[in-house]
């Protein structure tokens, strides 16, 4: 069963600005697809952190491993036969 949902939108290049082309959709050209590609490769989209966020999250599962792998004594947890 095949559905047609009429013609296609074509949409500018996300890299140059160019009308997409049909065969490479949503780039115009394999330059683009490309670049795209490398950008992606490279971590050129990487979301970018501040090192505090870093800092207090490294710091938090820090006190989370600290109490999972402690003796029970030292979770404050009482010991046994004491």
């Amino acid at each position: 069963m095949t559905t047609s949902a009429g013609p296609v939108r074509l949409k500018p290049c996300p890299i140059c600005g160019k009308m997409a082309g049909e065969r490479l959709r949503p780039f115009c050209s394999a330059r683009c697809a490309d670049v795209d590609l490398n950008r992606w490769l490279s971590g050129g989209y990487a979301l970018p952190a501040s090192e505090h966020d870093d800092d207090a999250d490294i710091d938090r599962a820090s006190s989370q491993d600290a109490g999972e792998n402690a003796a029970p004594g030292e979770r404050g947890l009482p010991r046994r036969g004491t």
